[in-house]
């Protein structure tokens, strides 16, 4: 029921002393008290009855009309049957925090308003519970019929005022009805959800987050067609979609339990009907990197980027620039509750997972991830990455505005490794529990056909690199290919332990002897390139001590700073200790 309800009801005698424009609240239940704080009591929505027992002074009414403001509750109706007049102090309060205050007339008992209450909340839970059945026959009756998930989500917020998102499983929403769910919130909500679902948790899962309650729904298809079940949840946590609702679904009845998994099945339809439409973006992928692979002509090569590009870029009108984008989701066998000794095919997974990843959140219409063509092979996924050319401009403008930078900015907008990770790094982490792990790399962009092959070798270089660190979801770039940062993590352990004792204990140990410094010497002196008075200024030291230090580290390891080969086995066994 509405607030503005008690005033129409001329038997309940109340006056509206504050908050006519707040009269559309919904009243959920009635509490009466005269504690002090009653917060622990209060849920929300609740019409709060007081004879004003609580109030000593005028400094009272703010801090309790602050904890039911805070608390949520629909309205505060006050007696006057103790003080008579409703005080000045607490009108003025209610007024600050916009919550409507009703005055009791005395001869009006509080029994009286929580019977009322009462009997039109129930009544009204009882029609709400057939409206529910009723909506749940309609919705499976008619399905989607190509409305996609906003039509369902609208029928959601107007029939059950239920506000409602699908997100993918990185929280990017797909689909809403009403305000947008900030990416922040969704991502932390997609987090929970996936952490819920690779507990083995039953959903829906609970979430608080801002002291606003949500319930998350996972969305796959069961009904008949549908895709067999995943033998292990690890096949689909990360790509299959979510449900959030702006309710608490730990009290729902039944009724409206199953409409919401009603509602699922018809959004997860809607799901199998976009991947279905992914088929031809994908196999033209496939069929790319089938000649790629196998060293076809850049010929043949070129002429299937043509037919891939109308697809990809429809109205371009001009060849684009192309990236590769190279992921593999890898699983420790037995890893998942229930899986033990299963092995589960990472391929498909990081397939799903790198046209999610993949998407522009910037893009409005249809999905990006449209635009993107993504194969896999083994525990693999390959992304063919259109890039539209950015305007030609004179030959020599990359010169005369820039040099090099302002030349590759030619090539479009790039993608880079740590930015397509940034946003989705926590959520994913917490789908891949303490059993997976994702590496992604990126190439550079490319203008040709030729340059394809190329390409792929240089993301999966860089996938590689990614994965030789630590953390459940890694990325790298072209760019850290051309540093001898790419060489470090591939050397073997007994290998750089054998390289590095053999140039830097000699240094250590006297270090530990004599408190020479002989190693800080060494570092200051490779990274100010070899300059005796740089070196000498940044350690305070005169140049004269300085050349003795760096004469005993050559004494000691029989090495000479002066020549180019030596200064690089100093400079690798530093980095790699």
């Amino acid at each position: 029921m509405r607030l503005r309800a008690l005033l129409e009801n001329d038997a309940l005698g109340l006056r509206l002393l504050g908050g006519d424009e707040e009269l559309d609240r919904s009243v959920r239940g009635v509490m009466t008290t005269d504690l002090r704080d009653p917060s622990r009591y209060l849920t929300g929505g609740e019409l709060v009855l007081t004879g004003l027992v609580w109030r000593r002074d005028a400094q009272d009414s703010e801090p309790f009309v602050r904890i039911l403001a805070g608390a949520g509750v629909a309205g505060l109706a006050v007696g006057e049957a103790e003080l008579g007049a409703i005080p000045d102090d607490l009108v003025e309060a209610c007024r600050r925090h916009r919550l409507p205050l009703f005055a009791v007339h005395e001869t009006v008992a509080f029994a009286m308003i929580t019977e009322y209450v009462v009997r039109q909340v129930s009544g009204e839970r009882a029609g709400d519970l057939a409206a529910v059945v009723d909506r749940h026959r309609r919705l499976m009756t008619s399905g989607p019929a190509g409305g996609g998930p906003e039509v369902v989500l609208d029928l959601l917020g107007s029939d059950l005022d239920l506000h409602a998102w699908v997100l993918s499983p990185t929280g990017r929403q797909i689909a809403g009805a009403g305000a947008p769910l900030p990416a922040s919130l969704g991502a932390e909500l997609a987090g929970l959800h996936l952490a819920a679902v690779r507990s083995g948790r039953r959903a829906p899962h609970r979430a608080a987050l801002a002291g606003t309650t949500y319930s998350l729904f996972p969305i796959r298809n069961n009904g008949r067609g549908a895709a067999p079940a995943p033998r292990d949840v690890r096949e689909s946590v990360l790509s299959d979609w979510l449900l959030a609702v702006e309710a608490d679904a730990g009290d729902w009845p039944a009724a409206r339990l199953d409409l919401l998994q009603g509602v699922t099945q018809l959004i997860a339809v809607e799901r199998d009907r976009r991947d279905a439409a992914r088929t031809v973006r994908r196999r033209l992928a496939q069929e790319v990197l089938e000649l790629v692979q196998a060293g076809a002509a850049p010929a043949e090569i070129a002429a299937r980027l043509r037919v891939a590009t109308p697809v990809l870029l429809p109205g371009l009108g001009t060849a684009p620039h192309w990236q590769v984008v190279v992921a593999r989701v890898e699983w420790e066998e037995g890893g998942a509750p229930g899986g033990a000794g299963s092995r589960i095919e990472g391929g498909p997974v990081a397939q799903a997972l790198l046209e999610e990843i993949l998407v522009d959140p910037a893009v409005t219409g249809p999905d990006s991830a449209d635009r993107i063509a993504v194969a896999h092979t083994d525990d693999e996924a390959i992304a063919l990455v259109p890039l539209p050319a950015a305007p030609e401009r004179p030959a020599d403008a990359g010169e005369a505005e820039g040099g090099p930078e302002a030349a590759a900015a030619q090539e479009g907008p790039a993608l880079h490794a740590d930015a397509l990770l940034a946003a989705v790094r926590a959520p994913l982490s917490a789908g891949l529990g303490d059993d997976g792990r994702l590496t992604l790399g990126v190439s550079a962009s490319v203008h040709s056909a030729e340059g394809l092959r190329g390409a792929l070798e240089e993301a999966r270089h860089a996938r590689r690199v990614a994965a030789a660190r630590p953390g459940r979801v890694c990325a790298a770039g072209h760019h850290e290919l051309a540093s001898h940062v790419l060489l470090l993590p591939f050397v073997p352990d007994d290998v750089r332990r054998a390289f590095t004792a053999r140039l830097l204990d000699p240094l250590r140990e006297y270090d530990r002897r004599h408190r020479a410094e002989l190693i800080p010497t060494l570092e200051a002196f490779l990274d100010c390139d070899g300059s005796w008075t740089r070196c000498a200024a940044r350690l305070h030291l005169h140049v004269n001590t300085l050349r003795y230090r760096v004469g005993r580290i050559e004494q000691l390891t029989g090495r000479d700073l002066a020549r180019l080969e030596d200064k690089l086995d100093f400079f690798l066994a530093l980095r790699m200790s």
